[in-house]
């Protein structure tokens, strides 16, 4: 993949092109190892910043190859010490990534596409047109980007990632697990793939071929209803992949990769907050083994979904953990800045129309 001025972008390369490269520019191959290595192991974004590279060298890359490195647009530090942050890409195009420290966990949660095809009714990114997708190295640097913030501000690493940023992460297949595999490799990042969540909409076809791939890494869905007529009402993608579609997929899913999956369920005063709603939830909890997430809802301006009650929330999460299911609550983070998926990068690219 060449940009605008004819360069080759070196991180599209793997490391049997690179050295392929190398010979043609009667360069030894070992030196791409090197390159290669700067790239991925030690995330260097510029040519110059590699010292064990001579500078003949290191110039004769600058005048062929391009590294596209993403860049922090703008970033809103919460007062609970969640991280928005605003990348821009080397096409102008605006994504977001999010730090969030809790007790015990450093998180980055990552984006996957700019905007989104899908049309969910209560998410930011559901209200903006899908550009294009993420490349691989555009995912891993958002995970680079976030780790600096993380020892830069709070002196520790980060030690989990989450695919729930702005995307459907499916319909970015390929590029999603080239990023996975760059941030999980030894001569990577060398993170643990038991420590990466990829979160779906629900693409049954996907989801299976997840299973058909036998990842390591864990798996989301967002589900918020348990029920097809009000999932269809939330999330339109379920008029394509019903519960039952959703649940088959699942299934093959564990049968293949024996990872519990993750159910993330944001309860809407009104509309999925009933004890219904929760007997509904806990039978299709009983297709396989998995957790429930509960989740404050972050309200957004688009549309007009409220948090339910806390009496609701709770008796709604009581009568799960009553029918033993592992049941978490998870409190919404960074609600005094833009840190529902979408808020960020929605306001920062009006402020560029604007000028």
């Amino acid at each position: 993949m060449n940009n605008t001025k004819g360069k080759i972008d070196i991180r599209s390369l793997s490391l049997k092109a690179l050295q392929e490269h190398f010979i043609r520019m009667e360069e030894k191959s070992f030196r791409a190892k090197q390159v290669y290595e700067w790239l991925w192991k030690k995330s260097c974004f510029s040519f110059n910043e590699m010292s064990n590279i001579s500078k003949e060298l290191r110039t004769k890359l600058d005048d062929n190859f391009v590294i596209n490195n993403v860049k922090i647009n703008t970033s809103q530090i919460s007062a609970d010490k969640t991280i928005k942050n605003s990348f821009i890409l080397h096409d102008t195009h605006l994504i977001e990534g999010v730090l969030i420290p809790t007790p015990g966990r450093m998180t980055a949660c990552v984006s996957s596409q700019v905007g989104c095809s899908l049309t969910c009714k209560f998410c930011a990114t559901g209200y903006m047109e899908r550009k294009r997708n993420l490349n691989p190295d555009e995912i891993y640097d958002q995970v680079v980007l976030i780790d600096r913030q993380a020892r830069e501000n709070y002196g520790i690493p980060l030690s989990n990632i989450v695919y729930m940023g702005m995307g459907e992460p499916l319909l970015n297949y390929k590029n999603v697990m080239d990023s996975i595999e760059r941030i999980t490799a030894e001569d990577g990042l060398n993170m643990s793939p038991k420590r990466i969540t990829v979160s779906t909409a629900g693409i049954a076809k996907m989801i299976k071929k997840l299973g058909d791939d036998e990842v390591k890494f864990n798996l989301a869905l967002s589900l918020h209803a348990a029920n097809d007529e009000k999932r269809n009402t939330i999330m339109p993608i379920n008029e394509q992949n019903s519960l039952k579609a959703l649940a088959e997929a699942l299934k093959y899913y564990y049968a293949k990769t024996k990872n519990p999956v993750t159910y993330e369920y944001i309860i809407f005063d009104g509309v999925n907050d009933n004890i219904q709603d929760a007997m509904e939830l806990a039978k299709f909890c009983k297709h396989l083994p998995c957790k429930v997430n509960i989740i404050e809802y972050n309200p957004i301006s688009f549309a007009s979904f409220i948090n339910a009650d806390e009496d609701k929330v709770e008796a709604f999460a009581n009568y799960l953990i009553k029918q033993g299911i592992n049941t978490h609550l998870r409190r919404s983070r960074g609600k005094d800045i833009d840190a529902a998926c979408g808020q960020l990068a929605i306001k920062e690219k009006a402020k560029v129309a604007e000028v």
